[in-house]
């Protein structure tokens, strides 16, 4: 990994606690934008405050700790020492939205011990950017607290100043597979969701948020609050105190255990974060969070590709096929002469249908679900463990002549690994997966945790769970594999130390418009997860469907976009992996909005935010790495609306050959989704558009160098 500029500057500040008015303690971003004020109060609490342009947005707010078996962290702290230091480079990521990041920020570390027996200690540490800040808690090595610490709840506020209007979805122990809410911060009712009748895992104990949540003020203040580098905790929901607009973290716990969190000292918490903006689209620009994560403990990962992939997995989701095989038999008979369903999706001759399409259309993977047996026994089971296992096939599904031809056609192969959330099955089986994988040079897998995590009592993003997932990327790192996690743990910039983090879904995602009964993802879903889910990392959503009603499959669902907006999606919605979902013959009947999904890339230099507001519209622009092409997307809520574009940030004296996709004049979401205009025009640097967006809709642009 190469890095251009370092700077550290330790020990600007040494103070000591002795005089009464040093124990104020402050830190400013580099820009002075942003301060954080630290102190105790009479009591002991430390408590923390947050200026964003001498505006306070989180007002007195304060920190500690409940144990098992021993004395709360929360009050009866002096302040021993604090110290700053700055800190500024560049790094590069191997992948991603840019490729030079910049990591500039103010650091504050506070000491402190307690001034009653048994007078611990605990240090936090702020790091303050231009765009917000992190903190954490460090457990520093004593005499007086060591072995191991079991914390049954942690207690970080953020005490907001203001009833701002808040993106949210519940906060659920086992998913995040639901819609935003689009409420006051007073008016958070997370409990109302907590029967959804399409999420049957779901668990949501409290009025609770999941994190990333997202605010707006009335002077357009952003706020987003979050977490960094969750390796080894439990996962942090934001409890709502709606009358004293207060948020308060709520770890997610365990049926199987009376604490949270077990470590052993010394040790440190994952980073709370804020991301602070004036605007929104500084929102989707910042990099706090992939910051905040240690640099890449893999060095080189150029065996993974940035990759477009096709593959056998919306088809089921319509009906048209099935993942499982449709036999009866017990699974150790496979080769005793069972027959298929008929029905069967993952057979040989339909992946070659799929690498044949990818092949000739500069898509580089194919993903292929449904390979491998116990399909037939995982839904509905309550004991799933050992249902599946991860290297036998079915028996119409050849993957020795499935991977010798992809390989002839150029296109990889993607593994699939349902675990129905039956952990130890596949801890036990991943060396054995992973080497598979390594034997035909799959670099990629899908993972899945669909159901109640087993052993019963753990949920998805309880510490046994962030363990486990963390466990599985740092193994698959070893066979140079990938992971592309879904029902996964909430990304928290660990793609930055394990650039083999690629993706994950960790949203409602496309699916939801197959088969929910409750209307799919509305128009505004989008627009919203652009400023909340993507903030915290790559989303696998899988856009591109063109079949947008598919009432031979289903006439009671549809997907609620335009066309248009699907293609808009392949920019928007970041991920180094992006799924053309829909199935090979729509694409086919279908060739002038497919150009798009051949052209556009994954893997990008620059990116830039052209404008947007949270839940209602956003436009962003990329440059591909490589080429130097551009790609432009832009997506609307139900609302229709017209933008203008000024091409500003185009090379100088370079012609570009731009390719438009836009809305038609008579397009609508659910009225007429696939009218779409495509149309090829010459411009230059600072050339301006204006481009009018169908409700539901969005446009689409490739900007090539002549």
């Amino acid at each position: 990994m190469k890095i251009y500029i370092s700077i550290l500057v330790m020990a600007l500040a040494l103070v000591s606690c002795n005089s009464e008015e040093k124990k104020v303690t402050a830190i400013t971003s580099p820009n002075a934008n942003v301060k954080v004020d630290f102190n105790v109060n009479s009591e002991g609490r430390p408590f923390y405050t947050v200026q964003f342009k001498n505006k306070t947005v989180v007002d007195t707010s304060y920190l500690g700790f409940e144990f098992k078996d021993l004395p709360a962290f929360h009050k009866n702290f002096i302040i021993k020492n604090t110290s700053s230091s700055s800190f500024d480079e560049t790094w590069q990521m191997p992948w991603g939205e840019q490729l030079d990041v910049v990591n500039n920020y103010n650091e504050l570390k506070v000491e402190l011990q307690e001034k009653t027996s048994p007078e611990r200690f605990l240090n936090i540490v702020f790091k303050v950017y231009d765009d917000g800040l992190g903190f954490r808690y460090e457990f520093p090595k004593q005499s007086r607290l060591k072995g191991e610490v079991y914390i049954t709840e942690e207690h970080t506020e953020f005490n907001l100043t203001e009833d701002y209007k808040t993106f949210w979805i519940p906060g659920d122990w086992d998913i995040y597979e639901h819609l935003y809410n689009t409420t006051k911060l007073s008016e958070i009712d997370a409990l109302k969701l907590a029967n959804h009748k399409n999420l049957a895992q779901t668990y949501i104990p409290e009025n609770a948020v999941n994190t990333p949540v997202t605010m707006v003020g009335g002077d357009g203040t952003h706020l987003s609050f979050h977490e960094a580098a969750l390796v080894d905790y439990s996962g942090m929901t934001l409890k709502v105190d709606t009358e004293n607009l207060n948020l308060e973290s709520h770890l997610v716990g365990s049926e199987n255990r009376d604490y949270k969190v077990k470590r052993t000292m010394p040790f440190n918490t994952p980073w709370r974060t804020i991301q602070i903006t004036d605007n929104a689209p500084d929102l989707i620009e910042s990099k706090l969070i992939v910051n905040l994560n240690e640099p890449n403990k893999l060095e080189d990962v150029s065996w993974f590709k940035p990759m477009k992939y096709t593959g056998v997995w919306w088809e089921m989701h319509l009906g048209k096929s099935s993942w499982d095989y449709g036999m009866t038999q017990d699974m150790s008979t496979w080769t005793d002469g069972g027959t298929s369903n008929g029905t069967h999706g993952a057979n040989t001759e339909n992946v070659k249908r799929f690498i044949d399409f990818s092949a000739k259309h500069n898509i580089g993977g194919v993903l292929v679900e449904g390979w491998n047996t116990g399909w037939e026994h995982w839904i509905g089971f309550e004991d799933r463990e050992g249902v599946f296992d991860f290297v036998t096939t079915y028996p119409d599904y050849d993957i020795d002549e499935v991977v010798r031809y992809g390989k002839e056609k150029g296109v990889d192969i993607i593994m699939h690994h349902e675990t129905s959330a039956a952990t130890e099955t596949y801890t036990k089986q991943q060396d054995t997966a992973f080497a598979l994988m390594q034997k035909y040079g799959m670099h990629t897998v899908k993972t899945g945790y669909v159901g109640k995590i087993l052993p019963k009592g753990e949920y998805h993003h309880g510490q046994y769970m962030v363990n486990h997932y963390n466990n599985t990327v740092e193994k698959a790192a070893k066979y140079q594999v990938a992971i592309n996690a879904h029902e996964p743990i909430k990304a928290t910039g660990l793609r930055r130390t394990y650039p083999n983090t690629i993706s994950r879904e960790g949203l409602r995602g496309q699916e939801f418009n197959a088969w929910a009964t409750d209307g799919g993802n509305p128009p505004e879903h989008l627009p919203i997860v652009a400023f909340t889910r993507m903030l915290s990392g790559p989303i696998d959503f899988t856009p591109g469907i063109f079949n947008i009603k598919f009432d031979e499959f289903k006439k009671d669902n549809q997907v609620n976009t335009t066309i248009a907006q699907q293609l808009a999606l392949y920019v928007v919605i970041y991920s180094p992996v992006q799924m053309a979902a829909d199935l090979v013959e729509h694409y086919e009947a279908n060739p002038g909005p497919l150009q798009f999904i051949e052209d556009v890339g994954v893997d990008w230099e620059t990116t830039k935010v052209l404008n947007g507001e949270v839940g209602d519209y956003v436009t962003i622009a990329r440059k591909e790495r490589g080429t130097g092409n551009w790609f432009i997307g832009g997506i609307t809520d139900e609302n229709s609306r017209t933008i203008d574009l000024t091409l500003d940030f185009l090379e100088e004296n370079q012609t570009y050959e731009v390719r438009i996709y836009k809305d038609g004049e008579a397009a609508h979401w659910d009225k007429n989704p696939l009218d779409i205009v495509i149309e090829t025009v010459a411009l230059k640097k600072d050339a301006t558009l204006r481009l009018k967006l169908a409700e539901g809709g969005g446009f689409a642009m490739s900007l090539k160098k002549k």
